[in-house]
């Protein structure tokens, strides 16, 4: 899901947000998929019995994004990502309502996420679109990024 989502992002013109070799390819990223669905709380979505998203929550921030952690208990969305076959299904936003559900069932009231920030800003939008509200922004290198929130008390 990953690989194809670097390549229909490519084919969209946005290299700079994954880059351009698939994320199976890149360094670091077969074992940081392993991590999440070892050491973090990761979700799939099926239709049909078919995967077609995936959502990766954890307590905090990935420690190499330049972001401060929360002065509060958090539920952090670390991936979320959809088959691109299943475009405008609504998939991303099922997965974002369970994860304010986790984080409910936990006692936490705070669920952030990070993204990136560059492409005129589409991914900012599709969060707030989702209950999220922009809090710090942040460079990573040349990569911009945005950090969300969203209260689920």
């Amino acid at each position: 899901m990953l690989d194809a989502a670097v390549a229909w992002m490519n084919a969209r013109g946005n290299t700079q947000q994954w880059g351009t070799k698939p994320y199976s390819q890149i360094p670091g990223g077969p074992e940081r998929v392993e991590r999440y669905t070892t050491v973090n709380d990761s979700y799939i979505a099926e239709l049909d019995g078919t995967p077609v998203g995936t959502l990766v929550l954890d307590s905090g921030p990935n420690p190499q994004v330049p972001i401060p952690t929360a002065d509060e208990p958090e539920r952090y969305i670390r991936l979320l990502v959809s088959d691109r076959k299943h475009a405008g299904q609504g998939i991303g936003a099922v997965l974002l309502a369970h994860a304010v559900e986790e984080a409910r069932r936990a006692g936490v009231g705070l669920l952030r996420v990070d993204c990136w920030a560059g492409g005129g800003g589409e991914l900012v939008a599709y969060y707030e679109r989702n209950g999220f509200t922009a809090t710090e922004p942040f460079l990573a290198g040349t990569w911009p990024g945005q950090v969300l929130a969203r209260r689920v008390d």
